[in-house]
């Protein structure tokens, strides 16, 4: 990701897209906003599925059962937590579509807008893809951690969008806070991934036949508190940073924002290993883990350019 202003172009408005109104830069990021939170909250709904053992309550794909695409009765409370979050699904590609229809039509041409927007829209029928592959595999651990992480990088690609819809300049930012603030992307997503890694090991299966992943619980969650311990310290010195240095007030707010999240998370993390892994509690914390990579994703593209 560069954070050059890009250049603007004129393109003619014909066929299909007569019918598109042109939307304005707020409208554009309005979609954007929706589809972060349409991500986020099937981050939400897919953590549920997985917490309540409800992973094959629709026990094929496309299709719930051989004979409908709706759960039936007998398929009980697990059946209906599945069936929302696949529904879920189809608002989460409404937006994305909405999302990519209104980049494509807005005037003057972006094309980075359009690149990002496009890359998101199609990791929405991927995830579904993976997720079908998941309940067709009876639930392998690996595929619904891919599954999983596809939803981080739709969030990542559309924050990513929203920032460089900005029509400002880019502010002059000292060397060591753009650094920073890169590490801060890298620890994040390393703790998400390992994150992935320890509900494989754990008892949070989605079905309880399920296999897991076959890595020591204990180790990999160490591993995970490691690598969570650096991000808060690569966080800390990237607050300190922005208030020492020539920094814009927008990327300092960021910047604190991201670092109270990250304790937030932390605290809940520390207290569901310790109290047994509660679903509520890991629940929540699947939620914040959406919101800090949306955080983490900003706070980089606020980094601005090399002050001279």
């Amino acid at each position: 990701m560069t954070t050059e202003t890009p250049p603007r172009e004129t393109e003619p408005v014909t066929g299909f897209w007569r019918l598109v109104p042109e939307p304005s830069l707020d409208a554009v990021r309005r979609w954007g906003w929706a589809s972060v939170v349409a991500n986020i909250g099937i981050v939400v709904t897919g953590g549920l599925v997985r917490l309540t053992g409800s992973g094959l309550g629709c026990p094929t794909w496309p299709q719930c059962t051989d004979e409908s695409y709706v759960p039936h009765p007998e398929l009980g409370m697990h059946g209906a937590i599945e069936f929302g979050n696949r529904m879920l699904g189809f608002v989460v590609a409404v937006v994305a579509i909405g999302t990519w229809l209104a980049v494509m039509r807005y005037r003057p041409v972006r094309k980075d807008l359009r690149r990002l927007a496009t890359a998101a829209a199609l990791g929405v029928p991927l995830q579904a893809v993976i997720g079908g592959i998941s309940v067709l595999t009876g639930l392998n651990p690996w595929i619904v951690s891919a599954h999983f992480l596809v939803s981080p990088i739709i969030i990542t690609l559309t924050v990513s969008m929203m920032r460089r819809s900005r029509t400002s300049p880019y502010p002059h930012t000292p060397p060591v806070v753009r650094a920073l603030a890169t590490a801060s992307v890298v620890a994040v997503w390393l703790a998400v991934a390992l994150g992935t890694l320890v509900t494989g090991a754990g008892p949070h299966s989605g079905d309880p036949d399920t296999g897991r992943n076959g890595f020591d619980e204990t180790v990999i969650s160490q591993l995970h508190a490691d690598v969570v311990f650096a991000l808060l310290g690569v966080t800390i010195a990237l607050v300190i940073a922005t208030r020492v240095t020539a920094t814009s007030r927008t990327l300092r707010k960021l910047a604190a924002w991201l670092l109270a999240m990250e304790l937030a998370q932390g605290v809940v993390g520390f207290v569901q290993y310790f109290t047994g892994l509660p679903w509520v509690l890991v629940l929540i914390h699947m939620f914040f883990a959406a919101v800090l990579i949306a955080l983490v994703t900003a706070v980089y593209g606020e980094r601005g350019t090399p002050a001279t």
